[in-house]
């Protein structure tokens, strides 16, 4: 052992348990690595504002959308660990391993969870052309037509995507897949009849449903949702087809510990505030504020899952 190395390593020690204890001393930035007004976007913006108060530095929203949201995820994981660039995600970062063969960092290694922030079920909606008011129907429809009815999707990595191949593993159905680059473009080609049908999460569908432009077949919570009363969910015609979008908060991996739990804490205590909560609830969201340790899990776990089908159904960007 090099003794004459100690003082210089304890002394760097010190100087960034001070730092750390001195945190934040300037802005903090959150990437979200997705365009403005989606999911991430929305969760980022509303812990941001009540996260500046609660550490007494401006949290200032970056969206750096692009390349399916690595190119804002790449930029976070290579900042500096020292808690002063955060990234909030969406659940294709548990996809984008998968579908990405050089991606500039690794998922799973890089990044240092902080907490999951909201997660809820999506709906899978049919045009009212088709007449179906079930699963079952529209399951029946697409083994009567093989390989005509359309859906919507958006990215190869989207919940949109990964549900309908999901589904068709299940039901034993051949549908075809019609991408889009947005949600917004997917759902006007489903109300305008170019497609047959979509899953998509309750805020991008619930409005077009309400005006009955759109029928909700199902949803994919694990129980039927307060918010979409009457609409069965999609477990009860396939066992275990439960899925969720969810977002998340992270740092660059080596961010200190103390930095991590203070900003899990602040962030956990948002999140439980009933005025947030009952935002997201309007939504169709619960907000969760986990452990690192356990949105590090949820991570594994999702990344995974879709992992397994995204291989089994030869899934990729092209």
């Amino acid at each position: 052992m090099n003794f004459r190395c100690m003082p210089a390593a304890v002394l760097c020690l010190a100087v960034h348990a001070a730092a750390a204890q001195n945190y934040p001393a300037k802005p903090v930035r959150m990437i979200v690595p997705n365009v403005s007004g989606g999911l991430a976007d929305i969760a980022a913006r509303v812990v941001a504002s009540k996260l500046s108060d609660a550490l007494g530095q401006q949290v200032v929203v970056d969206n750096r959308a692009g390349a399916g949201s690595t190119i804002g995820t790449a930029m976070a994981a290579r900042a500096p660990a020292d808690g002063y660039t955060l990234l909030t995600v969406f659940d294709s970062h548990a996809t984008n391993p998968h579908l990405f063969k050089n991606l500039e960092y690794d998922t799973l290694k890089d990044l240092a969870p902080i907490s999951l922030m909201v997660r809820g079920p999506l709906l899978l909606a049919v045009h009212p052309k088709l007449g179906v008011k079930t699963t079952q129907d529209l399951v029946q429809l697409a083994k009567s037509r093989p390989g005509d009815l359309k859906f919507a999707s958006v990215g190869p990595g989207s919940p949109a995507r990964l549900l309908m191949e999901m589904l068709k593993v299940e039901a034993h159905i051949d549908v075809i897949n019609v991408p889009y680059r947005g949600a917004a473009p997917a759902v006007t080609d489903l109300i305008g009849g170019h497609t047959d049908a979509m899953f998509a999460t309750i805020p991008t569908l619930n409005p077009h449903i309400r005006a009955a432009r759109l029928n909700a077949v199902a949803i994919t919570s694990a129980k039927r949702s307060n918010v979409m009363a009457g609409v069965p969910t999609m477990s009860e015609q396939y066992p275990g087809f439960i899925a969720e979008s969810w977002v998340g908060m992270l740092a660059p991996a080596q961010t200190p510990r103390n930095i991590v739990a203070r900003l899990n804490t602040e962030t956990v205590r948002i999140l439980a505030q009933p005025d947030i909560k009952a935002r997201f609830a309007e939504l169709g969201y619960e907000t969760v504020g986990s452990t690192p340790a356990d949105f590090d899990k949820w991570i594994h776990s999702e990344t995974e899952r879709w992992g397994k089908l995204i291989r089994a159904q030869k899934i990729t960007l092209e």
